[in-house]
């Protein structure tokens, strides 16, 4: 049973096991070994928290006792680590940061060399090495060598532009930007002022402990009262490593990962780019999202959770977009991993190409209710086993009938259970959400 690894690589309180030195230290030497060989070297970066100086750190002595070098790029946005990953070369890219957890948390982030995620099998493969009892000593003559990569930064930024078409700007754009005191403060206002947009950056200096603390994209609500009262196009909010995206539009709707999929996905589709006419989404996708896709003719596939299976899906299905309601979307023509600022700039591409305000884009889906409650949890027994757990499913399945649907799944990334619940209206989701999370609660909550 896997140990360390999650949903999207490890993740844990930092400076407790698993995401401690020892085990950043061993996972670098494990990475060194396996991918570091032949001049390629390990792509390191690390968002803007507390712990990212230590575990940073940590991972490149272990890689450098391994005899492979190591590329630091100091703070970047983990699609930046995948885009230098593929771009440079290397053996692989690691990224030290916990995403959209609190600054307490940190994780390491895996790339191979094309800049996709590993897969479950290379995964633990690679734990198996690192929670050996008995670790082999290290076997390079000579250890490796720490070389900074001063301009990471621009050489993510020119890459983001290039995605775009010939001549693209932002001139006459008044936007609102949400940093989250995350990876994307420097470059996202930056970024988009090159552009020509004139930005009102938010949240964007980070301090170690302010990272997605009541902002960036689980938290547009402060963003949304920017947007509004300074008369912004838009409002973009990121996540702490910026690999998502969520919006505000201009009359303050705020865009889940679903609106900003179908805009993109139509936008794809007038230009006759949409491959096969499909878009991969999740099974947290709203139910809305799929009605109004199809409604324009395109078809929905579904992955499990997590963006390193919508790209798996994406591939096997012939699709060149996907992504989560969370905010991570992956323009496979592009890149290989979701990226928010690559998102943002896509849509707000679309926007000026519908020459319609982004409100009016987002009206396209109605959005069923949904409710989703986060369950902390002490172990993570079978659900299928837990039979209180099952009857109350059941009996708001019933409830809800053709009209709505329920989730229930333990998260990769966090110690919760997460009860979501789509209904017609909203007080019947939330009545029917509330009882299953009480349910898990008395099953396997935290006493």
């Amino acid at each position: 049973m896997t140990k360390l690894f999650g949903t999207d690589g490890i993740r844990g309180v930092a400076n407790r096991f698993p995401m401690n030195v020892e085990t950043a230290l061993a996972a670098g030497r494990v990475l060194g070994e396996m991918f570091g060989g032949k001049g390629r070297g390990v792509v390191l970066a690390k968002d803007t928290r507390l712990s990212g100086d230590m575990l940073e750190m940590a991972v490149a002595a272990g890689v450098c006792s391994s005899g492979a070098a190591v590329y630091a790029c100091g703070v970047l946005p983990t699609p930046g680590v995948a885009y230098l990953c593929r771009s440079m070369g290397a053996g692989c890219g690691v990224m030290i940061s916990a995403s959209h957890n609190p600054y307490y948390d940190n994780g390491i982030k895996i790339f191979a060399p094309d800049g996709c995620k590993l897969s479950p099998a290379q995964e633990q493969r690679i734990e198996n090495r690192i929670l050996e009892t008995d670790p082999a000593p290290p076997s390079a003559e000579e250890p490796g060598r720490i070389h900074q990569v001063e301009n990471s930064t621009d050489l993510y930024s020119r890459f983001l532009a290039a995605c775009m078409d010939q001549g693209f700007n932002l001139k006459g754009m008044k936007l609102a930007v949400d940093c989250a005191n995350g990876a994307t403060s420097h470059i996202a206002p930056q970024l988009l002022a090159d552009l020509g947009a004139a930005v009102k950056p938010l949240n964007h200096r980070p301090d170690g402990r302010n990272i997605n603390d009541r902002c960036g994209s689980q938290h547009p609500q402060a963003l949304r009262r920017v947007v509004l009262a300074m008369g912004a196009d838009a409002g973009l909010a990121f996540d702490g490593d910026g690999d998502r995206l969520v919006a505000v539009a201009e009359d303050g709707t705020v865009l889940t990962g679903d609106h900003i999929l179908l805009i993109c996905a139509l936008d794809l589709k007038k230009r006759k780019m949409l491959a096969n006419n499909r878009v991969v989404g999740t099974v947290m996708s709203n139910m809305g999202l799929a009605l109004a896709l199809s409604k324009f003719g395109i078809s929905f596939v579904k992955s499990d959770v997590g963006d390193r299976f919508v790209m798996q899906k994406m591939k096997s299905s012939g699709a060149v977009l996907g992504g989560e309601e969370s905010g991570h979307t992956i323009f496979l023509k592009d890149h290989t991993t979701g990226d928010g600022l690559l998102t943002a700039l896509k849509l707000l591409s679309a926007v000026r190409a519908c020459a319609e305000p982004l409100s009016l884009l987002a009206r396209r889906m109605t959005r069923y209710p949904q409710v989703l409650i986060n369950v902390p949890v002490s172990s993570r027994r079978p659900l299928e086993g837990l039979n209180e757990v099952q009857r109350t499913i059941k009996q708001a399945e019933h409830e809800l009938g053709t009209q709505g649907r329920v989730l229930v799944r333990y998260s990769g990334t966090q110690p919760q259970c997460r009860v979501m619940v789509e209904g017609p209206t909203n007080t019947l989701a939330e009545a029917c959400c509330r009882r299953i999370a009480a349910a898990v609660e008395k099953s396997v909550g935290v006493n």
